[in-house]
């Protein structure tokens, strides 16, 4: 089995992705500003330090990894975007891009392939173009600024490919999990009995499930054929109305009330973020499904049942 480094092991998705990657036999080093001793860890993962500012990666963990999984970048929707934050957002991607490529350059390593996150904030709002077959990924980067944010991310990964080393880009749509993200904010006001719609809730939302991201992944780690960029998304998209209303009958049957936050209300709450959270993307997952793999939550109804109802 292989030595698989991580970059953003500790978030939601490295977390499930190392529970995966362990399962599979595979030995995980996540790197990370403050490193925990192994005896902390569970059995396979080990922590090595890594510090953008200095520019520094350890170089023991960076010899003995097989492959690289970079999922590094500061949160898009943990905070309300202000010009420290957006600078946060970008840096964090374009730095720790460029810092991996250097390594890679200058310090001794038997590294096959490195597989990095990206995001759909790469796509504008639909078109009637896409509308009827969804973003693929030939499209050009939207000119907002999670898409020029996506297209630094992007070019900064690239140049492992000029070294010899095999790179797949994963445009990862909203990622359902119990653990974070989106779902979270969705569940709040379910739990009050309100199913929250945003805006006009006729957005297509792109998601994913957390363990179908996991697999696709590990099945890019394995298939050496897999290179280039991917859309990270389930087969089936569906409006921001849609999730809502299936997300409260799973969790309260009839027991609740559809309301519409209005989009001038977003825009104050969220300022800049109002518009990707009111923007409407279906994005393309024939290249992914192309690859033969196989989702294990392609339709929304059985994520949310496995989500809210897990066996």
């Amino acid at each position: 089995m292989s030595t698989i480094l991580i970059t953003g092991g500790t978030g939601m998705v490295g977390t499930r992705l190392t529970e995966i990657l362990i399962a599979k036999g595979h030995e995980v080093i996540i790197l990370t500003r403050k490193p925990l001793l192994s005896a902390l860890l569970p059995k396979g993962v080990s922590h090595a330090k890594w510090d953008l500012g200095k520019k520094f990666i350890d170089p023991a963990a960076f010899a003995a990894a097989d492959h690289i999984i970079h999922l590094a970048g500061a949160g898009v929707a943990d905070q309300r975007w202000n010009k420290k934050r957006k600078e946060e957002i970008v840096n964090s991607r374009a730095d720790s891009g460029a810092l991996l490529v250097h390594a890679l350059q200058t310090l001794p390593n038997k590294v096959q392939s490195v597989h990095s996150a990206s995001g759909i904030g790469w796509y504008g709002a639909d078109t009637k173009k896409s509308l009827q077959t969804g973003f693929t990924e030939e499209d050009p980067a939207d000119t907002a600024f999670l898409g020029e944010t996506c297209s630094i991310w992007e070019q900064q990964i690239q140049g492992v490919q000029a070294l010899g080393k095999r790179l797949t880009i994963f445009r990862i749509g909203i990622v359902l999990s119990n653990s974070g993200g989106a779902l979270k904010e969705f569940k709040k006001p379910i739990r009050f009995g309100f199913a929250a719609i945003l805006g006009n809730g006729k957005q297509i939302i792109s998601w994913i499930h957390i363990d179908d991201l996991s697999s696709l992944f590990l099945k890019a780690l394995e298939d050496p054929t897999m290179q280039g960029v991917y859309n990270a998304v389930a087969p089936e998209t569906v409006s921001n109305k849609g999730l809502t209303i299936a997300l409260a009958k799973s969790m309260r049957g009839r027991f609740f009330i559809p309301i519409h936050v209005p989009a001038f209300l977003l825009k104050w709450v969220l300022g800049e973020m109002s518009i990707e959270v009111l923007k409407s993307a279906k994005v393309n997952s024939f290249k992914t499904q192309g690859t033969g793999f196989n989702y294990q939550y392609p339709f929304l109804a059985d994520a949310i049942n496995q989500l809210i109802h897990p066996l």
